[in-house]
């Protein structure tokens, strides 16, 4: 029954099966990100946080894509692996690959709450928080109550990907969609009524954050295809070594994503201290918080191309283990395209409308330097966002059908040495700017491998 259950992402077009999960995958991510953004945007247009607490979020922000680093890594990987064993007709082994993902987002969550609490303001340190006194007070105010729900966000990050792969992308994304709606009502609650600040805005997205741990508690008790049995709640070293691999990518895309956030806030911190404007304690935190803004944008962006190329996964698997390679190309090129068009319109956006953007982000409450800048970033940093969203589409692809290897290299070229290298070694010449011009040059020296790695691809599908 499970096989026959399964049988469809070998058989319908997939043009249809594109859209019934990679569309939820998308919107599933897309809430996921909405989270932090959704907490900027009301930090910022409170007026007794402001820049202040738009500069902290920025800081702590890295902090919890590291708990998604590792809450992907595992969630992803036993998607792809499960997706895998069920094309070759291996349910059995399919179910202990979701027990043991289970047991290591549970341990790894525990793990790194215990770790962000007892160093917590060292931590801070390393990612820039201490460019003035007050951005540094609202980035441990803040820090301290997300610490507390790490082990909630990442079980249902994990789970999330785990559920499409069971058949059920519309619940992966309701879960996801029913804890962010839990912050989005409370965020305003507690952060103009209440003023409980930065404290406030923590809260709301930790008690979301459970509301969707607790459904994916629920459905991981109700699966359809991959439910696992007691038995199979337990470390299996061979299969943990391949979901691992598998989610290899995922981690690195993110984790990498923190090393790039982490020098480009300490070249903020160096660098504007430098500048005639910046270098001034009441502005010192302009920079951060508006490139805080920028990734912010360019985290819903990244959302929904690698939501589209997620949701793809199961297919993917299914049908290279299953041996029909034709599908897989033609999943390819509807995904590329899709995201050129997703990137095209980003683009447009970004250079067209930055002041409209930076409003929603309190821009009005702020001084003509804030807006000045903010304009320019978002210019700047996004300019070659469409070979950033074609990037990621192929670091995925790759992944799905079983190209760790491939996959993993690309990704660390991209975003450790493009992305760090650069944010380090521009600001030496061009100060701040140099910040700014880091990102797109990354994404187009990408985009020049990416293209070898994709005509690669395209030859051996056929």
């Amino acid at each position: 029954m499970e096989e026959k259950t399964n049988q469809f992402l070998g058989e319908e077009p997939v043009g249809r099966l594109m859209k019934k999960y990679a569309v939820p995958c998308m919107i599933s991510l897309l809430v996921g990100a909405l989270y932090n953004i959704v907490d900027q945007i009301f930090i910022a247009n409170a007026s007794y946080l402001g820049s202040y607490g738009n500069a902290a979020n920025t800081v702590v922000f890295p902090l919890t894509v590291i708990a998604l680093a590792i809450a992907v890594m595992i969630g992803d990987g036993c998607c792809a692996f499960v997706s895998l064993c069920l094309g070759m007709k291996q349910p059995q082994t399919a179910k202990k690959s979701v027990g043991c993902a289970v047991i290591m987002v549970i341990v790894s969550g525990l793990a790194l709450c215990a770790l962000y609490l007892l160093f917590g303001s060292q931590i801070i340190a390393m990612f820039g928080g201490t460019v003035n006194p007050e951005t540094f007070r609202y980035s441990r105010e803040y820090f301290f109550s997300i610490s507390l729900g790490i082990p909630f966000y990442m079980f249902g990050q994990a789970l999330n990907p785990i559920i499409r792969a069971d058949g059920s992308p519309r619940f992966a994304m309701a879960s996801t969609l029913a804890g962010a709606v839990v912050n989005i009502i409370l965020d305003p609650v507690f952060i103009f009524p209440l003023r409980w600040g930065m404290t406030g805005a923590a809260a709301a997205t930790v008690l979301g954050q459970m509301v969707t741990a607790a459904l994916s508690v629920w459905y991981l008790l109700h699966m359809k295809l991959i439910k696992p049995a007691g038995a199979d709640l337990r470390i299996d070293v061979r299969i943990c070594r391949k979901t691992l691999a598998l989610g290899a990518t995922s981690f690195l895309s993110q984790i990498s994503l923190v090393a790039a956030m982490a020098a480009i806030n300490n070249m903020i911190r160096k660098y504007g201290a430098l500048d005639p404007v910046f270098g001034q304690e009441r502005y010192a935190q302009i920079p951060m918080a508006v490139v805080g803004i920028v990734m912010k944008f360019f985290q819903i962006v990244i959302s929904i191309v690698v939501g589209m190329a997620a949701g793809c996964i199961p297919i993917v698997g299914f049908n290279m283990g299953a041996g029909k390679r034709e599908r897989v190309r033609a999943l390819f090129t509807r995904l590329l395209a899709a995201e050129a068009a997703v990137g095209a319109a980003a683009l447009i956006i970004a250079e067209l409308f930055p002041h409209q953007l930076i409003r929603i982000f309190g821009a009005s409450n702020e001084s003509v330097y804030y807006t000045d800048f903010a304009v320019k970033a978002f210019r700047i940093y996004l300019c070659m966002i469409l070979f950033a969203c074609m990037n990621k589409a192929c670091f995925i692809f790759l992944q799905a059908m079983g190209k760790a290897v491939s996959s993993t290299v690309l990704s660390m070229v991209r975003e450790i040495l493009f992305g760090v290298g650069f944010a380090l070694w521009l600001p030496v010449f061009f100060g701040l700017d140099g910040v700014l011009y880091s990102m797109p040059l990354s994404d187009i020296l990408t985009f020049l491998i990416a293209v070898c790695l994709i005509a690669g691809t395209y030859r051996e599908l056929r």
